[in-house]
């Protein structure tokens, strides 16, 4: 996106996104991050953040002390409520890993089931991070969500005090129209819908934020990497009703699981976004809008069921049933893969290389495994 000055991108993309879930998991001050980064009280945010850090080493807090299973089921909400990035899909699963902590993609199908949609952001929406802070900023947005009983505002934060506690001090302003009331919402449910079925046993993530297409099921275009896609789409040889299905781009397969941006783009700027899906095994920018769905779990080059999909095979998403499959049955499925070799390595040294070898899935975070020292 175009960014006109300092900060991140405006829309409710991974980086706000990732903002305000941390100030629901309670690492960072509520309010902080929505302050613009050229406001006069950027300054004082960051003042008050070295304060903090010294109060913080004084009490002897530690982040396993805030970053409690209650407090993750609290920023996925968040990002529920607010449409945001399918990316917190990989980082809070990895971050609960590495504070002992189990977090499945499961728990984002139900948190984001009882979780309505209330914030009116872009890219599915109409406002931007600055419209969100002249309403009330994300303290308000989780004042509203306490109030209708979907945050756990019990839990602890960095200032010593619960959310609740955090969240009561939000000022609304009157007349905006940013965030809406869980009463009246824009959604009943929220803004993340995680899929399953014969293609992805381990699950994918789509953003459903912002439009109301709820099923697609057209005849599979399968493309190797990003690029053939990307030229596929610009050539006009992906049509109306087709799956544009994008394979070895995974944590592994990638390497590093890139976000499939351009190809998002071109499809939208081919006046498809309406009538054509894209899956795939790799990941997608906060910004992406569209019937996209990323993460697909196992990826290809672990020998996951997307390298099983041949072209034509008619694929199936249905977001209300929380499925996505081909419709070829399992036994055929399995002698497909049969015949299956994993494509030699990209990288054979190198950090990429000792990455490939640690990666694991998507589903759990894209971490990388600790080497045996034994």
């Amino acid at each position: 996106c175009a960014i006109p000055g300092a900060g991140a991108c405006g829309g409710q993309y991974t980086a706000n996104t990732m903002a305000m879930a941390l100030e629901f998991l309670g690492l960072a001050p509520l309010g902080s991050g929505s302050v613009p980064a050229v406001d006069k009280r950027k300054n004082q945010v960051g003042v008050d953040a070295g304060h903090l850090v010294m109060d913080v080493l004084r009490r002897g807090v530690r982040p396993r002390d805030i970053a409690t299973k209650a407090a993750f089921e609290n920023a996925i909400a968040g990002v529920c409520a607010s449409g945001g990035s399918t990316n917190a899909a990989l980082h809070l699963p990895a971050m609960a890993h590495e504070a002992g902590i189990d977090l499945t993609l499961e728990e984002f199908n139900e948190i984001s089931h009882r979780t309505p949609l209330i914030c009116d952001l872009k890219p599915g929406g109409r406002f931007v991070a600055v419209d969100l802070d002249d309403a009330g900023g994300i303290q308000f947005v989780a004042k509203r969500l306490i109030e209708g009983g979907k945050l756990d505002g019990s839990c602890i934060t960095v200032t010593g005090h619960t959310l609740a506690e955090e969240a009561a001090k939000a000022i609304e302003t009157p007349g905006q129209e940013v965030v809406v009331t869980v009463d009246k919402p824009l959604k009943e449910t929220g803004g993340i819908v995680i899929l399953k079925g014969n293609i992805a046993p381990e699950g994918a993530v789509i953003k459903v934020a912002g439009y109301d297409r709820t099923f697609h099921q057209g005849p599979a275009r399968v493309f190797e990497r990003e690029e053939e896609a990307m030229a596929a789409v610009t050539g006009g040889k992906v049509h109306p009703g087709d799956v544009v299905v994008i394979r070895y781009e995974g944590p592994r397969g990638g390497p590093g699981m890139r976000e499939m941006l351009s190809v998002t783009g071109a499809i939208n700027g081919a006046g498809l976004s309406s009538s054509v899906s894209l899956i795939t095994d790799g990941r997608f920018s906060g910004g992406t809008h569209g019937f996209m769905v990323g993460h697909v779990s196992p990826e290809a080059a672990l020998g996951g069921p997307i390298a099983a999909i041949h072209d034509g095979d008619i694929v199936t998403i249905d977001l209300k049933a929380r499925t996505m499959d081909i419709s070829v049955s399992d036994a055929e499925i399995a002698a497909r893969m049969t015949g299956w070799k994993r494509p030699a390595p990209r990288y054979t040294n190198g950090v990429f290389a000792k990455y490939m070898a640690q990666v694991g899935s998507a589903s759990r975070g894209a971490i990388t495994s600790s080497p045996d020292l034994s």
